[in-house]
């Protein structure tokens, strides 16, 4: 409900309305909707981390290299989603946009992690300077989502797969 039509537009009544409890039970587990919207942060970016890196293994196989190639092939699977709306955490840090507030440090934390999980495969692949083929990677990733939910352009897959090979080649030559 939060991805569909946004946290501030998500009232407790439709919360409750959608899941089907009373107001008693949300309390019982919630002290307030921030410490729902909190949870939800947690819960999405462990299932993102653990989604992504299960695709880059599903698309890459075990090769580090082939991993990094094969993160187009994950934003082509969100893209082809009919509910897609652009980067979860993207969104939270446009609704958010103060850094101090909770939601918004939940996501800068999210994409630092996103970030790690690129530059520990870049450092396995063997890039001359994994830190930077990751700030790059993260880029293309952060350009593509919002150009796709934005435009609805369905050559945005297209145009982050040849960047990536690109960087990929660039910092990490086939052999």
């Amino acid at each position: 409900m939060f991805y569909r039509v946004g946290f501030h537009a998500v009232g407790l009544d439709g919360i409750l309305s959608e899941v089907g409890v009373t107001k008693t039970t949300f309390y019982n587990h919630f002290g307030s909707k921030e410490d729902l919207v909190g949870e939800v942060l947690i819960w999405h970016d462990r299932w993102w981390q653990d989604t992504f890196r299960s695709m880059l293994r599903e698309h890459g196989g075990d090769n580090p290299r082939d991993q990094l190639l094969a993160i187009p092939d994950v934003l082509d699977w969100l893209f082809a989603s009919n509910d897609f709306n652009g980067c979860f955490f993207v969104n939270v840090a446009v609704q958010f946009p103060q850094p101090h507030d909770p939601a918004h440090a939940a996501a800068a934390k999210h994409k630092q992690a996103m970030g790690g999980i690129i530059r520990e495969l870049s450092g396995y692949a063997g890039a001359d300077d994994a830190a930077a083929l990751a700030d790059e990677l993260s880029l293309v990733l952060e350009g593509a989502y919002v150009t796709r939910q934005v435009t609805c352009d369905a050559k945005t897959g297209e145009v982050a797969r040849r960047m990536v090979n690109m960087l990929v080649e660039k910092h990490i030559p086939a052999r």
